[in-house]
């Protein structure tokens, strides 16, 4: 017996959980990744937008309650001040991995402008300070009378690498120009003693020479040690001697001359100038208890985060006698006000709980050193907060800690374990600690190989192969026990 398909239509009642990108969870998660100071910045924005937010110059901020105790004890829970944000909240601790975003990416905002007040002529006059090439451009205006000259200097201004050297070959410069090449080498010698000496150098050696040059320091002796800048790297000294014809004196003097030269020139200009590292968390001890013990204070930099307050007052007196637009624009307004209040308190609170646990874990580097940072992930610290990984990425990301032994980024105290004996873990950050200071504690006569330092800290019960030690030390920027062993061999 065949049964004929049934294609008459039907009616389903099914249920399905879905997660809309809605663009104020959007800026809720990028505020909660943003460092204080591009939340402060993303701020000001919203004060420019909003007429219903205005700055309190009080002492205290919407984004940095009250200090947050944390208990280092074990069993210890965190305090009730680093609890949880409200359900108004929640919409934070998503993972949006697999979400698709139709709007438009998020903004980046950059430091606020300073009140005229401010302004500083000083700073002016260094904000309008030429880069690299226009500062060679106008000394090859002065060098260079003849148009040809002019326009070979201007060619070879324009292959110049970040560092000063040249990306081209002198060769093949002269070709592409249709100049014969002495012509273009004594363009090229004399822009070499251009300030700063040593730019449009083909190598190390040739940038070395014209800084001597200029020096006046440029000898047989000196030239003889640059065409073997090799084995100064790998501190061949004897033989140096001799090539050079020089005994063990004049060679360190030779050597420290060497060092005092700069091998890029060029990043003296293009280079951005070093920006302090601002806290976000600020870190202090508690005061101690009658037991004798202490803890750890935690609290959002207030220095960073200003005070928002919404003009309640302000908003009522237009809504009085608005017009039926300008009531459903304030409505918008307002509401736009209480969501950035509570995602601003949200972001500190979520904050304070992830730092609260990364130092009730991490006490032992608070109080003793490096040697005590334990093992860390981010499913550690989401498990015992209670949030989502990604959370805690978000929350660690571009975020810095003040404490007593320095300014730290949160991203720091995540460590990878590695095996030890009896079932211990042990940092791979300390680890490496242990290892510069084995290399830095050897004797000169006993140069250590990698195989050695790995057994020397099997000893102390961490299970390490030597190729990681050798990775290690490379991180450290240290050399292999061959360059050290000639490194420490006396003059």
């Amino acid at each position: 017996m065949a049964f004929a398909p049934s294609f008459a239509p039907r009616l389903d009642l099914r249920q399905s959980q879905s997660l809309v990108m809605t663009p104020q969870l959007r800026q809720a998660i990028q505020l909660l990744q943003y460092s204080n100071l591009e939340a402060s910045a993303f701020i000001e924005e919203e004060l420019l937008k909003n007429p219903l937010l205005e700055r309190d110059d009080g002492s205290e901020t919407v984004a940095a309650p009250d200090p947050t105790p944390v208990e280092t004890a074990d069993s210890a829970t965190l305090a009730e001040s680093a609890t949880m944000p409200e359900a108004d909240a929640a919409p934070l601790d998503v993972d949006t991995t697999n979400l698709y975003d139709a709007g438009t990416g998020g903004e980046s905002y950059g430091g606020g402008g300073g009140s005229d007040e401010d302004w500083n002529p000083l700073d002016a006059l260094e904000a309008q300070r030429p880069n690299l090439r226009e500062h060679l451009e106008q000394q090859a205006r002065l060098a260079f009378p003849r148009r040809e000259e002019l326009l070979i200097a201007a060619a070879l201004i324009a292959v110049l690498d970040p560092a000063g050297r040249l990306s081209e070959t002198p060769e093949a410069l002269a070709a592409a120009l249709g100049v014969e090449l002495p012509l273009l080498e004594a363009v090229r010698a004399k822009m070499m003693r251009f300030d700063p000496p040593g730019l449009f150098a083909t190598s190390l050696a040739e940038c070395l020479a014209a800084q001597l040059a200029e020096l006046n320091r440029l000898d047989p002796a000196m030239q003889a040690l640059l065409d073997h800048l090799e084995l100064l790297g790998r501190r061949e000294l004897r033989r140096l001697q001799e090539i050079c014809g020089v005994d063990a004196a004049d060679m360190a003097d030779m050597v420290a001359e060497i060092r005092r030269l700069d091998p890029k020139p060029g990043l003296c200009f293009d280079s951005e100038p070093l920006r302090p590292l601002i806290p976000d968390v600020l870190m202090r001890p508690a005061p101690v208890t009658e037991d004798g013990g202490s803890d750890w204070l935690l609290e959002i930099n207030p220095e960073t985060m200003p005070r928002l307050l919404i003009r309640r007052g302000f908003h009522g007196k237009l809504l009085a006698s608005a017009s039926r637009d300008t009531k459903s624009f304030l409505s918008e307004q307002m509401q736009s006000a209480t969501w950035l209040v509570k995602a601003l308190e949200s972001r500190a609170q979520t904050i304070l709980r992830v730092s609260a646990e990364i130092v009730r874990r991490q006490d032992g580097f608070f109080r003793h050193g490096i040697s005590h940072l334990r093992p860390l992930t981010l499913r550690d610290v989401a498990v015992e907060v209670e949030l989502h990984e990604s959370t805690i990425s978000r929350v660690t990301s571009n975020k810095s800690i003040a404490t007593p032994r320095g300014i730290f980024e949160l991203k720091f105290f995540f460590t990878t374990a590695l095996a030890g004996a009896n079932g211990e873990t042990h940092s791979a950050e300390m680890v490496r600690h242990r290892v510069g200071q084995i290399i830095a504690a050897e004797s000169p006569k006993n140069i250590l190989s990698d195989d050695a330092v790995a057994s020397l800290l099997q000893k102390e019960g961490i299970d390490i192969a030597r190729r990681t030690v050798a990775k290690y030390r490379e991180a450290l920027r240290i050399p292999g026990s061959a360059q050290r062993k000639r490194d420490k061999l006396p003059a």
